[in-house]
């Protein structure tokens, strides 16, 4: 191994990769398979190629060849060198718009494609549901079709000539009349033309096997066409000649409800006369919500072409005429369009689980049949799924008979490993039976090689194997795909993990407890691979920015899986590799929302950093800023908030600082504000009235009470503005609750020794995986939360970090404290609080547009559709954009991650602000995005309770001076009564009077119940 590492290093120019990192990455793609590989490299040209080709040869290792790994049969991995063509031979060589051809380098992303022929009126027509992020190379290996193939044909209907490097380095140019034929190839055919002419199925979908009736003389000797569909065993892409085709101007979606998915693919062959560009079927098992869908239990998607929007209407409705449908939609609306597109295309990971959250496994992906005969085939396919006690959720391409499906296969024991074997050779013989192919779209790879007798018969296999020779002698590449297969039923993935439980400390209630099972979430799709993200999408911005697979969620959950497993990654939790990968995970949480499968890559990292840093020493700045809380406090507790801040502001110190705290150099230390925001709250209660109206309890986040209070004040005004009654958490413990009427007293005698205390959401112990800190700061938070646990009050949460949180992180790290899961669903945003608690309020008119960003905890966990209403009531007009704003929390201020925390920025927020109109509103909700854009660019970002709390009249319950004085010069930093008068007294007699008004005023009422803001309690004091 050694060896090879050190020849292959002095052949190519691309890089070598031998590490632990890069094997881990490779050893699985999107399938049920798994297999080790000695190294990874990733050429540059075909002159690496070659050169791998000879190194290898030479040692007898075999390669495959790799793009972006979402092949579902195991045919892109390998247990030799893996050459991955996504770093660097991934360009557009050339496109021709009058030829209407395009030259492209195998590593090329399908998406990369589609946008340069777009302004050509052109497209490449093959488009699988991994067109973000899936290859050409990997499309022509596998001859990949999509959903629009009714309409273009398969990747090989698209392939004019192929430039491959034989597995003894032989270059050669494939095309049509026996181009590029290898010797032996063409007598080899040319001697067994009757069983080619006769022993292939005629349908639209047959991916299996070898295309060997491409090389008969009627269909044009087309050896560039037969290359198609060979999985990387006959040779290795280096570049392609591809066909385009004219796109429609104009687009219609007609979506058709029927009662099952039976009646759906009997329907979709009778639409087929009437040229739709696709028919794609799902039922309702795959939707998680189908209020967006007509009325049914199955539906197709039947898109329609024309030159103008009318004509695309009208052929869509012409298809919804001529169908049997229970209901029916028509969208023109690029936009609906693509939201409706999202739930089919999103049905490959949603799949992945059962509606009742078992597993469930590829292994029977793509069988077709002709479309005729579908329906029928449908029917004999849940018989048998159901004679073998096993469920499964159909889905996909019905107008060619193409079936996605899978299956909940027990692959984690004997007995189910062996029941899947049982089930997959009767699965072949019945769509045998009905005229089909094995494989529809994704190839035979490991997962149907081994059965590939039972289609085509053993002399048919035989001259596969035979042509298989001629291209490859030596069976360097990819061996045990398509012929001599490895067994199916071994090389599973799943055999290597762990099966005793994993001692861990979320309680991922979503995967029953069982780490290993949520790792196992990740199949590999790679949606999170995408270059760029549309709408509000967030995952996965760390890859965006650096383009490298261990820095995207499938990367990092490969590493996890190879932790578990222990043979390449062998240290466990202390892993260096994983904690590498892992630091550039923003703990967006992106994933937990975008992903199919809903993988909560920050909840696994806090895991990790846990387990890796238990009885260690930690990086300086997770004692920097995993506990700012305690520094903030006491900060706060010593007034000293104006001593910090001019010392910041002094280079030297702040440096020598950001040293020691192991703050990026590059970032400036955030003010602290003079006055918290619960010391503002307290001198403002003791000189106003109380309120009536509903009781909400304002939660004092860390960031909201020590460096942003002007944000508390603001949601204080809107909230009574609005008719609401704000109180603030108890901040003494209360023995005996409820507690609240204002007359009942009952402390816990140990609160009064322990002093006061604040509530807090764990979050940043948390996000540095400090956990049994976060536990021990949330059950005190829950301690102090039980009397107003035992009302009906709301709990608003401003910064959407900590709502997040507060819903998701302390109800899984706290499993085994009931009050955790009853805090959580007290949680409400400020938008949700105003729509729920007071509808019947009409917020001030703005009247002006907005741009920034939708926090990515927000739009992860939260939500924000009653945000999107509360602007638009306010007049409040234009979207946010999507992805992250790359400070996110502690991330983007610890050293090191600078450079990725900027580009992230740069991606969509920073943009959309530098194009925002005159007079636009920048808004961002979290602290970190206000942050972010003060630094990097200029400007001043507002909390959505800091526009309404401007826009409120006067005369509606806030004194002018409070409303424009105190609101505007606290949120600029420093008020001028505070510099003139606050300053004074605190400076004279802060000492005095807080010792005397916490003491005897405040401590009181708070122990009386200023944890629900009692209006008696108040009038009392």
């Amino acid at each position: 191994m050694a060896n090879l590492e050190t020849e292959l290093r002095g052949a190519v120019r691309g890089e070598v990769g031998f590490d632990v990192t890069s094997r881990a990455l490779v050893t699985m793609d999107a399938s049920n398979y798994r297999r080790v590989p000695l190294g990874v490299v990733a050429p540059v040209d075909a002159d690496d190629v070659a050169a791998v080709l000879a190194v290898c040869r030479e040692h007898g290792v075999p390669v495959v060849a790799r793009g972006g790994g979402t092949s579902i049969a195991g045919q892109a991995t390998g247990t030799g060198v893996v050459l991955d063509f996504t770093r660097h031979m991934n360009r557009l060589v050339a496109l021709d718009p009058g030829a209407r051809t395009a030259v492209v380098q195998p590593g090329l992303v399908l998406d990369r494609l589609q946008e340069a022929a777009a302004p050509h009126g052109l497209r490449f027509g093959p488009d699988p549901s991994t067109h973000s992020r899936c290859t050409l190379g990997g499309m022509i290996g596998n001859n990949s079709c999509g959903s629009h193939s009714v309409a273009w044909g398969t990747t090989a209907d698209s392939v004019r000539e192929l430039d491959v490097v034989t597995a003894r380095g032989e270059r050669l140019r494939l095309g049509r009349d026996w181009a590029g034929a290898p010797d032996g190839l063409r007598a080899l055919v040319e001697g067994d033309v009757a069983r080619l002419r006769t022993g292939f199925p005629e349908l639209p979908r047959r991916i299996s096997g070898y295309a060997l009736d491409a090389l008969l003389p009627e269909h044009g000797a087309d050896v560039a066409r037969s290359f198609c569909g060979s999985e990387g065993t006959l040779g290795v892409l280096t570049e392609a000649v591809v066909r385009l085709v004219e796109a429609p101007r104009a687009r219609a979606l007609a979506v058709l409800g029927y009662a099952d998915e039976s009646a759906a693919a009997q329907a979709a062959a009778g639409l087929l006369p009437l040229g739709p560009l696709t028919v794609e079927g799902m039922a309702a098992d795959l939707v998680p919500s189908p209020a967006a869908l007509p009325r049914g239990g199955a539906w197709l998607f039947v898109e329609t072409g024309g030159e103008s929007a009318a004509e695309a209407r009208a052929r869509a409705q012409a298809v919804v005429r001529a169908a049997d449908v229970v209901d029916a939609l028509v969208v023109t609306d690029p936009v609906e369009q693509r939201a409706l597109w999202r739930i089919r295309e999103d049905a490959s990971g949603t799949a992945t689980r059962m509606p009742d959250g078992t597993e469930a496994w590829p292994g029977w992906e793509d069988c077709a049949v002709p479309p005729a005969r579908l329906g029928a085939y449908l029917r004999d396919f849940r018989a048998l799924i159901a004679a073998h006690g096993l469920r499964g959720a159909p889905y996909g391409h019905f107008g060619d008979g193409c079936i996605h499906v899978r299956i909940d296969f027990d692959l984690l024991t004997r007995p189910g490993v062996a029941r899947f074997r049982r089930f997959s050779e009767e699965l072949a013989e019945l769509v045998v039976a009905h005229g089909g192919s094995l494989s529809g779209e994704h190839g035979d790879g490991q997962a149907r090689a081994e059965l590939l007798p039972k289609m085509y018969g053993a002399e048919m296999v035989g001259l596969f194997e035979r042509v298989k020779g001629v291209w490859d002698p030596d069976d360097l590449l990819n061996p045990g795909m398509l012929v001599r297969p490895a067994p199916l039923d071994s090389g599973l993935r799943f055999s290597v993990l762990p099966r005793e439980p994993v001692d861990v400390a979320f309680g991922y209630p979503e995967d029953g407890g069982d780490f290993p099972a949520a790792v196992r979430r990740c199949v590999g799709v790679a949606k999170c691979r995408t270059a760029s993200v549309s709408g509000p999408g967030v995952m996965c911005p760390s890859f965006r920015a650096t383009g490298a697979e261990e820095h995207s969620t499938r990367g990092r959950a490969r590493l996890l899986h190879e932790m578990l497993a222990g043979e390449v990654v062998t240290d466990g939790w202390r892993s260096r590799e994983v904690r590498d990968a892992l630091d550039l995970c923003l703990s967006c949480k992106g994933c937990r929302s975008d992903c199919p499968v809903g993988v909560d890559m920050a909840t696994y990292k806090a895991e990790f950093l846990h387990h890796h840093y238990a009885g260690r020493r930690r990086p300086a700045a997770h004692y920097a800023m995993g506990r700012l809380p305690v520094w903030l406090r006491a900060v706060a507790r010593t007034r000293t908030a104006w001593l910090v801040n001019a010392l910041s502001a002094l280079r030297p110190f702040a440096w020598a600082a950001k040293r020691l705290g192991g703050i990026a150099p590059e970032r400036e230390i955030p003010r602290v504000a003079r006055r918290t925001f619960s010391r503002w709250w307290e001198r403002r209660r003791a000189h106003r009235p109380a309120t009536r109206g509903d009781l909400v309890i304002l939660w004092p986040d860390t960031f909201t009470e020590h460096l942003s209070p002007a944000v508390g004040q603001a949601a204080v005004r809107v909230l009574e503005a609005a008719g609401l009654r704000v109180a603030l958490p108890p901040t003494l413990r209360l023995a005996k609750p409820p507690v609240g009427d204002g007359r009942t007293v009952a402390l816990d005698p140990l609160s009064l020794l322990r002093g006061r205390g604040r509530v807090c959401c764990g979050l940043t112990y948390v996000s540095t995986g400090q956990l049994d800190r976060a536990r021990a700061v949330m059950r005190r938070t829950l301690d102090l939360m039980e009397p107003v646990l035992e009302t009906g009050a709301p709990v608003v949460v401003l910064e959407p970090s900590c709502a997040a949180a507060l819903r998701t992180d302390v109800p899984e790290l706290l499993h085994d404290d009931p009050r955790a899961a009853r805090l959580a669903a007290r949680v409400l945003t400020f938008a949700e609080t105003l729509e729920r608690h007071a509808p019947g309020w009409t917020p001030p008119r703005v009247d002006r547009p907005v741009a920034g960003q939708t926090h990515c905890h927000q739009h992860a966990v939260l939500g924000d559709a009653a945000d999107r209403r509360l602007r638009e009531a306010a007049l409040l007009t234009g979207e946010l954009s999507g992805g992250c704003c790359g400070l996110a929390g502690n991330f983007g201020f610890e050293k090191g991650h600078y450079e990725v925390s900027a580009a992230c920025a740069e991606e969509q927020l920073l943009p959309s602000v530098r194009d925002a109109p005159d007079g636009t509103v920048l808004l961002a909700d979290g602290f970190s995005c206000r942050t972010q854009l003060q630094q990097l660019a200029g400007v001043r970002g507002r909390h959505l309770a800091e526009v309404l709390a401007e826009a409120l009249d006067d005369t509606r319950g806030e004194a002018r001076g409070e409303a424009l004085g105190e609101a505007r010069d606290d949120a600029q930093g420093e008020m001028r009564g505070e510099m003139r008068g606050e300053a004074r007294d605190d400076a004279q007699g802060d000492a005095r009077g807080e010792a005397q008004g916490e003491a005897r005023g405040d401590a009181r009422y708070d122990a009386q119940g200023d944890a629900l803001g009692d209006a008696r309690g108040e009038d009392r004091r």
